[in-house]
């Protein structure tokens, strides 16, 4: 019997401190989040990280949750649901850290029946501290405790063109009765050591403004290449004029090289050098609305971009449990069990 795993990054049970940092201890000690010896990650992490940034955190999340709980659990919780009621496959979720867990993912399908799993990460991008971990992880869950269990695998989506056509039409639906002169297409960051990291060629990648128009196999675990991809079709698809939309890349932690423009550097010098204050910003990196894009973008992006000179300022959600979206994963999945 055939079953579906959609699986997300996953939140903090609460937004109490002790809570975040639980959360925080187990994404961050993950060796492909932060890539550095184990001994250095254990001191980097437990002696300095976790004696600050919890708190810091629990107060950003403060602001985003809902009545309900995490928005990413609860927006993750309502896709599946729409997805379950347009399949008679059995469909569950869980979350790369958190107490949703992989393994009770798997239980929840083996419980209903299932043998024969299709593993949905569910990021549009390739990278190894998303999608990567996701896939490790639920191997090392199935050979340890569900050996019996046949796998396939979503890798990644970022320019299938039904996934394409469901973002623009988001898009663009939001973006109607809005005045902008730019949009800004902000997508998660990643240290530049992972792009060379997951280069199989261990040459073609050099970030150096041309390897990602050059034809790869390293496109195939790309993310910078996969990211300006998708912008290429989402604008494309929406017909953007050249010079009215942009790339940026948010978060960044520690010294070391991450992928640049920054977006909160961009939502300084686009209004203060280019003179456009009327901006929109989409987060094509992530399916459902979380604390990077609630709070980072939706809350502190507007107040940077205002602060630069912007006047006009609008987040676009991601695409949540957007029907459109709902309708291409069920798509995925009847392709699936057809193939088989």
């Amino acid at each position: 019997m055939k079953g579906v795993l959609l699986i997300n990054l996953g939140s903090p049970e609460s937004t109490e401190t002790k809570d975040v940092r639980t959360y925080l201890d187990e994404f961050l000690m993950d060796e492909r989040v932060i890539d550095i010896p184990y001994w250095k990650r254990f001191l980097l992490i437990k002696g300095i990280i976790l004696r600050s940034r919890p708190q810091k955190s629990a107060e950003a999340y403060k602001k985003i949750w809902w009545k309900e709980g995490s928005p990413l659990v609860v927006i993750s919780e309502r896709f599946t649901n729409k997805v379950q009621n347009n399949t008679e496959i059995p469909i569950s979720l869980a979350m790369r850290y958190g107490s949703m867990t992989i393994k009770k993912g798997f239980q929840e399908l083996v419980d209903k029946g299932v043998d024969d799993v299709l593993i949905v990460p569910l990021y549009p991008h390739f990278a190894m501290s998303s999608t990567e971990t996701v896939l490790v992880k639920a191997a090392e869950i199935r050979k340890q405790f569900f050996s019996n269990i046949k796998t396939t695998e979503i890798p990644h989506f970022f320019n299938e063109p039904r996934y394409i056509k469901a973002m623009s039409n988001n898009i663009k639906n939001n973006l109607e009765g809005f005045d902008y002169d730019h949009i800004l297409f902000s997508y998660h960051g990643i240290p530049e050591r992972h792009i060379f990291k997951t280069d199989p060629t261990q040459s073609h990648c050099k970030i150096d403004g041309s390897c990602c128009e050059k034809a790869s196999k390293a496109h195939d675990t790309c993310y910078r290449h996969q990211c300006f991809e998708t912008t290429k079709e989402i604008v494309k698809e929406l017909g953007l004029k050249e010079g009215t939309y942009s790339n940026s890349f948010q978060s960044r932690m520690l010294k070391n090289p991450w992928l640049q423009p920054f977006t909160d550097f961009e939502f300084d010098r686009i209004p203060k050098e280019e003179g456009k204050r009327k901006m929109a910003v989409i987060t094509p990196a992530f399916v459902a609305d979380c604390l990077e894009t609630l709070e980072e973008i939706a809350m502190e992006g507007k107040e940077q971009f205002f602060e630069g000179g912007g006047t006009d300022y609008k987040h676009i959600p991601c695409m949540n449990d957007n029907d459109d979206w709902v309708q291409v994963m069920n798509t995925w999945i009847d392709e699936w069990a057809e193939k088989e």
